[in-house]
Formats: structure tokens, C-alpha cells, sequence
């Protein structure tokens, strides 16, 4: 008689190799998160090469001569720094560049010192009409500057503030002090109240609180409040177009100049822009930590 022989398989095994070749069919392929991350990091760097790109066709237009400007638009060509010295020989550039300095960091110091007061009430001590406030003053960024032109103007002509440093800190002050008491604002409400309270508790006086509880916790966002108020104003063109001439025009009314009915001079307003553009460029850059760190603040708890 023959014996047969059979060999089960265990049932277990069975459904372990059918669920995986079932899963082998039915999953499809999905890019890795290594794939996804370089093609995310190639997104990137094209949009900053965008972005780049018109100030890099700047800094090297600044470096052709007026002829090569116009007419040939390569990439490819040999420097000259004749434009930087014709730019130079027209008018004092480091002139300019002090006006811009010392209205970008005086309108910025004086919006924070009106900012923090304010920011302060709003966030601890506010009242029924706070939040209006907050939404007039924003509103009245909508407004266009032209509409307040005049006014200004002939106030400031009244005053003696037409093309002085002082009229354009003022100035920028007000067109940037929104901004400011908004953002200031929210670093001030998410700090949590106890620590004030604490504050008060052990005989804190306001300004001791402010001084010596509220203004270290929130420093970061005040250094970048400051840091892009100082930005704003650096490229503000429109009041200091209208409000000054020569003795307080800042970098903005320099770049203008080079406009003429004659024509515009690619090579040395391109020169000229290289020029006014670079030091808030170096300073942003310097600060860009600073300027992140600020601005997510709060956001992670």
C-alpha cells in the first residue's frame, strides 16, 4: 500500500504572505520624503532666483557704461567702474546715505516710544472702544499719502520742517506707527498676565513692570518691530520726494535723481540704486535671525 504524504502549510504564514503580496499590489508608489524634500528645496532656491534676479540684473547693469546698457542686455561683458564715479563726482553720496540713517533709526526710536505705551494699554488695560482703535488705526494705512499731501505740506511750510531731518522723522513716525502699535500689540497679549500680576503683587509700580518685567520678556519682538520699521522707512520714496529738496534728502530722493527729462541713465541710476539699496541689504541679512526669531514669537507655546 502507499502511504501519501501531504505538508500543510501553517494557516498563519498562508494569511501573512497573502496580506503582504496583496499590500505589494494595491500600495502604490509614493515618493520618498527624501524626494520630496529635494524637490521642495528646488522650489525654493527658483523662486529666490526670481525673486533675485531683477537686483542681480541691477548690481551688474550698474557696472556696464551707458552704451552697453542700453544696448546690450548680456550677462557677459567687462566691468567698469565708470558709473560708480560719475555717480559719485554728481553729488555726495555718504550725504544721503546719513539722512537715510539718521531718519530710518530716529523714526523708528520714536514710533517705539510712543508704541509701547500704547501697545501696552491695549494689551492689559483695555476697554470697550480698544478694539476700534486698533482697527481705525490700521485703516488709516489705506489711505493713499497723496491725500494727505497738501495739508501736510503746508503745514511742515508753516512750521519750517520743508527738507529737514526732523520733518521726515516725524513724518515717517506717523506713516509707520500703526504698523508698530499693531504688532507690538500682539507680543504684548501673549504674554500671560500672571507675570505682571506677580509683578504688582511685590509692589511693581507701571513703568517698573514695563521696564524691568514686560520689555525683557518681549524683546524679541520689539527688536523685530524696530528692525522692520527701519526697513519701511529706509525705502520710503514718496514723502521725501515732496517734503525735502537737498539738506535732508535720504537715499530715495539720490536714486531719483538720476531720472531726468533727458532720459533715464541705466548704467548710473543702476549704480546709483546698488549703492543706496546695499547697506539695508548688509543689515538685513545681519539680522534676519533676529528679525525671525522676533516675528514667531508667541506662536509656538
Amino acid at each position: 500500500m502507499t502511504t501519501l504524504k501531504t505538508k500543510v502549510l501553517p494557516a498563519d504564514g498562508h494569511l501573512a504572505a497573502t496580506s503582504s503580496g496583496a499590500r505589494a499590489r494595491h500600495t502604490p508608489l509614493m515618493p520618498s520624503a527624501g524626494m520630496r524634500r529635494v524637490w521642495l528645496t528646488l522650489l525654493g532656491w527658483g523662486i529666490a532666483l526670481i525673486i533675485f534676479f531683477p537686483i542681480l540684473w541691477m548690481v551688474l547693469t550698474g557696472f556696464k557704461t551707458e552704451a552697453e546698457a542700453i544696448a546690450d542686455p548680456s550677462l557677459i561683458f567687462t566691468p567698469t567702474l565708470e558709473s560708480y564715479v560719475a555717480v559719485q563726482a554728481r553729488a555726495d553720496y555718504f550725504k544721503f546715505a546719513m539722512n537715510s540713517v539718521v531718519v530710518a533709526f530716529g523714526s523708528t526710536l520714536l514710533a517705539l516710544l510712543i508704541a509701547i505705551p500704547a501697545a501696552y494699554a491695549m494689551a492689559f488695560l483695555p476697554t470697550r472702544r480698544t478694539k476700534a482703535t486698533l482697527l481705525w488705526m490700521l485703516s488709516t494705512k489705506m489711505l493713499p499719502p497723496v491725500g494727505v499731501l497738501v495739508p501736510i505740506y503746508l503745514i511742515f511750510r508753516d512750521l519750517g520742517l520743508l527738507d529737514t531731518r526732523s520733518g521726515l522723522i516725524i513724518v515717517y513716525t506717523l506713516m509707520n506707527l500703526p504698523i508698530v502699535v499693531w504688532m507690538l500689540y500682539t507680543f504684548f497679549k501673549d504674554l500671560p498676565r500672571d507675570i505682571l500680576e506677580a509683578g504688582r503683587m511685590d509692589g511693581a509700580s507701571t513703568f517698573q513692570e514695563v521696564v524691568y518685567l514686560l520689555l525683557p520678556l518681549t524683546l524679541p519682538g520689539i527688536a523685530s518691530t524696530g528692525l522692520l520699521s527701519v526697513i519701511l522707512s529706509w525705502n520710503e520714496a514718496f514723502w521725501s520726494l515732496n517734503l525735502t529738496s537737498s539738506n535732508a534728502a535720504p537715499l530715495t530722493a539720490y536714486i531719483a535723481s538720476f531720472s531726468s527729462p533727458e532720459g533715464l541713465f541705466w548704467a548710473k541710476l543702476s549704480a546709483a540704486s546698488t549703492m543706496a539699496i546695499a547697506p539695508i541689504l548688509i543689515f538685513g541679512w545681519l539680522t534676519q535671525k533676529q528679525m525671525v526669531r522676533g516675528l514667531t514669537f508667541g506662536a509656538v507655546k
